[in-house]
This record gives structure tokens, C-alpha cells and sequence, in this order.
């Protein structure tokens, strides 16, 4: 299956499906050296696993990740890193009353009209499940942008039109709640609409925001491999993401010039800095060196219980009530995801970037005098 693949210095391929017998990813491009262990790992996808509260599927997965290549005695060795995620709680039965029939939101007729062929159970290669190898693999590049002071954080910005208030903004709540929402109040907000979509056997979307701190300027490639156009195809290719935006995204469309400009200025150290950030840390597809903000709007949940009109595959007109178990909101567990991709995507850029300057190349491989 063409499209798998992710990267170009630092390049990931995802595998596997949502019923198979295991996921994962190979991770080719990371440099030697880096001290990794499996709990790296771990501690990424104990956050996008399933079963963490009532308001995500009660699929009971431990998602344990075992390295089986790349790493010895506790350091990459620069070979491709495997990662393997074995599938514990699968349920086939639930999807075999619809595995002839399409279900509204989902890949299903897509496949279908692609491949002639689909693995009904649980979407397959389409399921969010995808996205085990995807944070497996950003895992990595996190820790590697950490060396160099560059943090990624993502958080839940909106669920079902219920945002964070930035006056009320505290990092440390995200912590201490499982909707990964900075504001105590917006979560007790959130919660309730959850119960009441829950209720209704129905489903909500809503927004992650990434605010990415330490990125130093001129990182991205000015014409088609922009770093905002790069960092776009990276956060769209995540299922359930409908939306991107940088900065004020699509709020510069009512903006005047002199209000959406960011003016330049120093800083006490004689830096060259921004006054404001409406253009969310890029300039002309390159990094300018200020906090890079960006946010993916996310669909509902398709998977809903609730009756749908629908069609089969022998084109027959069905009513169907998808059964199984499935989040009310796909959100939270979608914040990590949203971090991974953007830790690939940086990382890449900056490695392709490394041969931006006959300077930089001969500090690597300059003859000594």
C-alpha cells in the first residue's frame, strides 16, 4: 500500500491493522548515539491508549511496545528501529454484521472503491489504531528535538464548542484531567456535554492546539516543502483531522495588513524578535524563530450507535446501529498523535536543512588544518 511512508532524512513507515495481530512502525534516518529504552516509548502511548476513562472506547489494550531492532545496550545504533505494538482485546464479531454494509463517516466505501476489497473488522488499516506506530515513532523524534531545547506541546483546545479560556489557561491541568484540557472549567463544562452526547448515543469534535517552543529560525524549505504546508500534510493525514490552521489561521482573513503584520524589534540581548505572533511562529514557509502555534480541527466520533441510514455493498438501502465499543470523542486521545506528527515533521525539516550552507558542511566534514 503506497502512502505509508513518512519522512525524508528521518523517515517512519506505519504497519498494521486495527485487528491484526500487531502494529507498529520502522523508523529509518535516526542518528546514532541517542540513549533509548522502551519506557521512551511507552510513557507516549500510555497516553493514546484506549480504556483511560468512560469517555474513551473500553477496548482493554495494554499497547506495550517491545523494540526488536536499532538499539544496543541502551543506544541507537543508527540502524532502522522496529517497533512492535502486539493487539490483545480485538473483537471481530462486532463487525460482522456490517461487513457488507458502509458505514456512514468511515473508509469503508472508499476502500472498497479503491481496493475491490476491505478488512471490515474495526476499519483495518483505517482505524485509529493506525496511529500507534505514528506516536511510537514521534516518541523518538521528541526526544531528540528535547536535546536541542526545542519542546512540543499539544493540548485539548475545544471539545463540541466548549473552548479553554487563556485567561484560565494552567499547563499543569492537562495533567490532572483525562480530556487533556488546560482549564478546570472548561472541563467540567466538557464532561457534561460528553454525558449528555452519551446519552444520545451520539458523538462531538473538537480542536487540539501544538505550541512548539525553542525552534530556532530557518527551519523549512521555502517553495513546496514550506514548513506550515509540511507540518499541514503531517496533521491532516491523521484520520479523524478535517481542519489546519497557523497562527490566526483562518481569523487573518478578516484581519487588515497593519493589524496582521508582525512588527520586528530587538530583544534586551540585541536579538531580532517578533512584537506579536499572528503569524504562529513561520514567515515565507520558514520558522522566524517565535513559538510555533497550529491547531487540527477534529471530526465526531463516526462510530455512533445511534440508527443511520446507509448502503450495502449489493447496493440494498439498510438502516444500521453500529454496535462494538467506541470513543464518545476522539480528541484527547488525539493530542499525542497531533504531537507526534509534528516532532516527525520537524525533525525532518531540520535534518534536510542541515545541508542549507557550504558553513555547515564544513564543520561536519571540513579538513582540519
Amino acid at each position: 500500500m503506497p502512502g505509508s511512508v513518512f519522512g525524508n532524512c528521518f523517515r517512519i513507515m506505519t504497519w498494521g491493522e486495527s485487528h491484526g495481530k500487531a502494529l507498529g512502525v520502522v523508523v529509518d534516518g535516526c542518528p546514532s548515539g541517542l540513549p533509548l529504552c522502551q519506557e521512551d516509548i511507552q510513557v507516549y502511548l500510555d497516553r493514546r491508549k484506549p480504556g483511560q476513562s468512560k469517555f474513551t472506547t473500553q477496548r482493554q489494550e495494554g499497547d506495550l511496545v517491545e523494540i526488536l531492532s536499532g538499539v544496543f545496550e541502551g543506544k541507537t545504533t543508527g540502524c532502522p528501529i522496529a517497533l512492535e505494538v502486539r493487539n490483545t482485546d480485538q473483537r471481530s464479531r462486532d463487525y460482522s454484521k456490517i461487513k457488507d454494509l458502509y458505514r456512514p463517516g468511515h473508509a469503508d466505501f472508499t476502500y472498497d472503491a479503491k481496493y475491490g476489497f476491505r478488512d471490515y473488522r474495526g476499519g483495518g488499516r483505517s482505524s485509529g489504531r493506525e496511529t500507534i506506530g505514528r506516536v511510537a515513532a514521534g516518541a523518538i523524534a521528541a526526544k531528540i528535538l528535547a536535546q536541542l531545547g526545542i519542546q512540543v506541546q499539544a493540548y485539548t483546545y475545544s471539545i463540541g464548542g466548549i473552548c479553554i479560556s487563556r485567561d484560565r489557561f494552567c499547563w499543569e491541568e492537562t495533567e490532572k484531567n483525562r480530556l487533556y484540557m488546560p482549564d478546570k472549567e472548561a472541563v467540567r463544562e466538557a464532561e457534561q456535554l460528553l454525558e449528555q452526547a452519551m446519552e444520545s448515543r451520539d458523538s462531538v469534535g473538537g480542536v487540539v492546539e501544538c505550541v512548539i517552543s525553542g525552534l530556532p529560525a530557518g527551519i523549512g524549505e521555502p517553495v513546496f516543502d514550506k514548513l506550515d504546508a509540511v507540518l499541514g500534510k503531517a496533521i491532516l493525514s491523521v484520520g479523524a483531522v478535517k481542519g489546519f490552521e497557523v497562527g490566526d489561521g483562518f481569523e487573518a482573513a478578516r484581519a487588515w495588513g497593519k493589524g496582521n503584520n508582525d512588527a520586528f524589534c530587538l530583544d534586551e540581548a540585541g536579538r531580532i524578535r517578533k512584537e506579536t505572533n499572528h503569524a504562529g511562529g513561520v514567515l515565507g514557509g520558514i520558522s522566524d524563530g517565535s513559538p510555533l502555534i497550529f491547531r487540527a480541527a477534529i471530526k465526531p466520533t463516526p462510530s455512533i450507535a445511534s440508527a443511520q441510514r446507509s448502503v450495502g455493498r449489493e447496493k440494498q438501502e439498510v438502516t444500521l446501529e453500529i454496535q462494538g465499543r467506541h470513543d464518545p470523542v476522539i480528541v484527547p486521545r488525539a493530542v499525542v498523535v497531533v504531537e507526534a506528527m509534528a516532532a516527525l515533521t520537524l525533525l525532518d525539516l531540520m535534518m534536510t536543512g542541515m545541508s542549507a550552507r557550504m558553513e555547515w558542511l564544513h564543520r561536519i566534514y571540513g579538513m582540519e588544518e
